[in-house]
């Protein structure tokens, strides 16, 4: 173990300053997508009035996204696995920002709807190969923190949608501020074609032979295998879900409705939530980059600390004081840092020709969770008559599902990790003559 408790892994790659500037780009893009997916956010009123539609039919744009963002995780992993970062990442760049131009012509409720999904194609590709492009440019033991700061940059590029784009959106109009913007993702574009490689000189992966029947297969099922890939996806259905289901699409209704309070003042509260997590993200990843132990009881403490507020709110007789909500979008706040954590027992699990595909797995973790909640929590307030307490009741059930099953695969995980480490350094000592 290094001086900070993190595994020191055989061939790491130096980092440093080109590291910086090369990730840097990959991470421009990250935050040029987020701003992209979340950027519908905040025309919510406009996109009913402009595609004359209903509060169902505009929720179909998020499920349809998240849908496509989930769907898209392991056939991405093995993109990435297969072609490399700097060619997944620019058709991610090309898609997104085809969509994002579509969407800002679209004056037709279908042609939106295909606009988002190419969208949401797009936006599907470019965080494994953030994750990918850090793996291979920075030493292990900086894993956890690159992760991190790559979903601050995302939450930062949530926050510029809710900030600017809203504020373009009513002085600009519709066609100008969606097609206009993704001039945006022309110039990230054309930034990574020119300045972007996959890995630094000297630390080329080995060549593996990507042909063959079944060789698809025999990626997912290897990764699937490793106990840590599982562990990782299980942590990050269980960690992310309640964040994404509050901000995405139920949070304001909920505090609008169920709490009495206004728009304006709801809004605050998921901009508290937002910037909650982009604090604790730097928190989690120094502590897991030092004390690589820490990795489950963060993860664990999260969802206890999510379940109990989550609770303390929802059953709160009448409306919940104030200090209970902001304590809450807090909580809240560390559920994004946590699900980073699920990459960091995937990534020691697997060999650097299956870190795209296990990614692929972990990420899909916590969006298929995001959408069975989203259903649930839709379903159960048509059939109780808008019970918010019944219907966000679903999200222990869910929480219960990965709990269980994070606890099931923690020690198995964790003897699968220390046997890779021990066998990685014995052959980096005994080098055959």
């Amino acid at each position: 173990m290094s001086a900070h408790g993190t595994a020191a892994l055989p061939g790491d790659p130096p980092g440093g300053r080109r590291a910086m500037a090369v990730w840097g780009i990959g991470v421009a893009v990250y935050f040029v997508a987020i701003i992209f997916r979340t950027s519908l956010g905040v025309a919510g009123l406009d996109a009913a009035e402009r595609f004359h539609i209903n509060a169902s039919a505009l929720s179909t744009f998020s499920i349809l996204q998240l849908l496509v963002y989930a769907g898209m995780q392991i056939p991405v992993g093995l993109m990435i696995d297969r072609l490399g970062t700097k060619k997944v990442l620019a058709l991610g760049v090309v898609l997104f920002t085809a969509g994002q131009f579509a969407f800002g012509l679209s004056h037709s409720y279908g042609t939106a709807l295909a606009s988002r999904a190419l969208l949401g194609c797009g936006d599907a590709m470019t965080f494994i190969s953030v994750l990918r492009l850090g793996s291979r440019w920075f030493p292990a033991r900086r894993g956890p923190m690159i992760a991190q700061v790559a979903a601050l940059f995302g939450m930062a590029g949530n926050l510029v949608s809710t900030v600017f784009l809203a504020r373009v959106l009513h002085g600009a109009g519709w066609t100008r501020t969606f097609a206009g913007s993704a001039g945006a993702g022309v110039v990230v574009l054309v930034l990574m074609l020119v300045f972007l490689k996959d890995h630094p000189e000297g630390h080329a992966p080995a060549p593996v032979a990507h042909s063959g029947r079944g060789f698809v297969r025999r990626q997912i099922a290897r990764a699937w295998r490793e106990p840590g890939t599982r562990l990782g996806m299980w942590v990050h259905f269980t960690t992310q879900f309640p964040m994404q289901v509050f901000l995405l699409l139920w949070g304001m209704p909920f505090l609008v409705e169920a709490q009495g309070l206004s728009r304006d003042t709801a809004g605050l509260l998921l901009t508290v939530a937002v910037l909650a997590n982009m604090a604790i993200g730097l928190v989690y990843g120094q502590v897991i980059g030092r004390h690589h132990a820490a990795r489950l009881p963060l993860a664990l403490g999260t969802v206890a600390a999510t379940a109990l507020m989550w609770a303390v709110t929802v059953f709160w007789p009448g409306h919940a004081p104030m200090w209970v909500l902001v304590l809450l979008c807090v909580v809240l706040g560390t559920c994004g840092p946590a699900s980073m954590i699920g990459f960091d027992f995937a990534r020691p699990a697997n060999p650097p020709e299956r870190q795209g595909t296990a990614s692929g797995i972990v990420n899909m973790g916590g969006f298929v969770a995001g959408i069975v909640t989203l259903f649930a929590v839709g379903l159960l307030l048509d059939a109780t008559g808008d019970d918010y307490r019944i219907a966000f009741a679903s999200v222990f059930v869910m929480e219960a599902l990965g709990l269980s099953q994070i606890l099931r695969l923690r020690t198995r995980a964790q003897r699968r990790e220390e046997e890779r480490i021990v066998a990685s350094r014995v052959e980096t000592v005994h080098v055959p003559v």
